[in-house]
């Protein structure tokens, strides 16, 4: 079974606690984006073939999705906070040994290590999930959120123009210096979530994944290498399908799985988690289309004879408008609900992309372009961990934010081999070089813009926000969070834990236990014995107190929408209670 306490805000977080972590997540971010400038030249600064030099970059994407999911269920565990850190330390340990070297091996050691800080996104949505609350919740996940495009979008100008003047190691000692950075602003102002689900980590789950998911991934980035009809690439998807099959039935069966897919089945998670994946896929095509249309020459007719650093800096309000959508989409959500939010999201990019396929003849039509898709993927990013956090407990918040990023990065991986694979086969070769198209490109927004309308039909099959049941996670003024609190715990038990003589028992563990078994809540008592604890649904529970040197008690309770005390008595035998 798996238990958390519940009641948040669990300790009072400082206002820093947001941008900290915000500030991780972008950095988390740079490293998708590090090498874009030089990634032309990786070949001849690695002396190797440009088919190996992709490792450099393939590496990064396998063991970032490998870590977000088992880092969100490591932080459910033994802390967020903790697995934050240690994310960020490993991708400083990975900054320096690609810094230090110009070896292929351990240029791809070191890349494979910064990958495993794409945890750090779900494990600071988390955080602020236990720490924040809810009338600021909703505009902080939003940018954290967020972060990923933003930290992309930034670091496309800094690279580029660090690459352009200075030797490209210097673009891994940048990276350190950020993670060192984050990690002590991290150590100075955020505090440990006391939230813990109680298990233990589910080695052969995380084993299984980590494995499905290479099979996968792994012919999706190399697909077009190896071709996409080869024995090796067609052999891998069926091995990954086969490993992710068994993995799904193991994980079934356990009662502490790395990731409950009885919750990921659940229209608002499936739907959710699907959406996610397109809009990945949006997200990714313009970073991959924009730069090279504006850094291609002028006289192949359609380039616009960009430098590197001009390229990075049109393309950089993609991200700036990400973060400044963040407040915007907490005023939305407020009013609207996260699913509206994304809808309304989806329908900017699909305006973006196609105003997009008619203004590719001038170099600030570029900036016109960035600033609409980020408005459209900021809203859409910003709405899918509300989205999350608002249709599972408090004890699976890490990993199910974990998944979701998860889904985004596989939306990107299909959008990086799919628009390569266009791009490649529509090229022009001009001297024995590959010049993209402007078919090529437009054909590469036009599937940017059907992969927007799937989503579109995917977020309509989200549940709508309803009148009644478990309440929305959103952002609202601080009258409706009071308003909201009071309501929440009319829909629940309320009592106090007694001891023999009694007199009241604080810290005493109280446990809401639905009628399959299954924990559906939380808390410890107060020092006057109090407890509160909030019921999803109507039904039949069973509360249960334990606290050191007293027995423990099971009472059995019905909830029927209205407010009933349930006292504790540690002295006594159980006892039914009705409500």
């Amino acid at each position: 079974m798996t238990q958390t306490t519940t009641d948040r805000p669990a300790g009072r977080a400082s206002g820093a606690v947001v941008p900290v972590l915000a500030f991780a997540g972008i950095v988390v971010a740079v490293m998708q984006t590090l090498l874009v400038p030089v990634i032309k030249d990786l070949p001849q600064l690695l002396d190797t073939a440009p088919s190996n030099a992709t490792w450099v970059l393939t590496s990064t994407l396998l063991s970032g999705a490998v870590a977000t999911p088992i880092m969100g269920r490591l932080g459910d565990l033994y802390g967020k906070r903790r697995m934050l850190i240690l994310s960020l330390a490993v991708m400083v340990v990975g900054a320096l040994v690609s810094a230090l070297t110009s070896d292929l091996l351990l240029m791809i050691a070191g890349r494979t290590l910064q990958g495993f800080a794409m945890g750090a996104i779900p494990l600071g949505i988390g955080l602020m999930r236990d720490m924040l609350p809810r009338e600021k919740l909703g505009s902080a996940m939003a940018l954290m959120s967020s972060s990923i495009g933003v930290g992309g979008g930034l670091a496309l100008p800094a690279a580029a123009l660090v690459a352009q003047h200075s030797d490209w190691h210097t673009l891994y000692y940048g990276a350190a210096g950020l993670g060192l950075l984050a990690i002590a602003l991290t150590l100075l102002v955020v505090p440990e979530s006391p939230m813990r689900a109680e298990g233990t980590f589910d080695l052969p789950g995380a084993i299984g994944l980590s494995a499905g998911l290479v099979l996968f991934l792994l012919p999706i980035t190399k697909g077009s290498d190896w071709g996409w009809a080869s024995g090796t690439t067609l052999g891998l998807f069926a091995a990954s399908a086969v490993v992710l099959l068994l993995w799904g039935v193991m994980e079934l069966r356990l009662k502490a799985p790395l990731v409950d897919l009885r919750t990921t089945a659940r229209p608002a998670v499936l739907f959710t988690n699907l959406a996610s994946i397109m809009v990945g896929v949006s997200f990714y095509v313009v970073s991959l289309v924009l730069p090279q249309l504006l850094q291609l020459p002028k006289s192949t007719g359609y380039g616009l004879g960009q430098s590197m650093v001009v390229a990075g800096l049109l393309v950089a309000p993609l991200g700036l408008t990400m973060m400044f959508t963040a407040p915007v989409y907490a005023r939305l959500s407020a009013k609207y609900g996260p699913k509206v939010t994304l809808i309304l999201g989806l329908l900017i990019i699909a305006i973006g992309y196609g105003a997009g396929l008619g203004l590719m003849s001038a170099a600030w039509q570029s900036l016109v372009i960035s600033v609409l898709l980020g408005a459209g993927i900021g809203l859409a990013y910003s709405s899918l961990p509300a989205l999350i956090v608002g249709a599972v407990p408090a004890s699976e918040t890490g990993a199910a934010n974990g998944l979701n990023t998860l889904m985004r990065s596989i939306g990107t991986s299909v959008s990086s081999a799919v628009i390569g694979m266009v791009l490649a086969n529509t090229a022009n070769n001009v001297g024995g070089v590959e010049i993209p198209t402007m078919h090529g490109f437009r054909v590469s927004f036009l599937i940017a813009t059907g992969a927007v309308a799937v989503g579109l039909l995917l977020a309509l099959f989200l549940p709508g926000r309803r009148p009644s049941g478990k309440p929305q996670l959103r952002a609202s003024s601080e009258e409706d969070a009071v308003l909201e609190r009071a309501e929440q715990v009319l829909r629940g038990f309320r009592g106090r834990v007694l001891g023999a003589d009694g007199s009241p028992v604080a810290r005493a563990k109280v446990t809401l236990i639905d009628r399959r078994g299954r924990q559906a809540g939380a808390t410890l008592s107060a020092e006057d014995g109090s407890y509160a604890l909030t019921v999803p649904d109507r039904g039949s529970y069973v509360v249960a107190a334990r606290a050191t040197g007293h027995g423990p008690l099971a009472s059995s309770a019905t909830h029927a929408g209205d407010e009933r005390p349930v006292d504790l008595d540690l002295s006594l035998p159980g006892e039914t209670v009705s409500a």
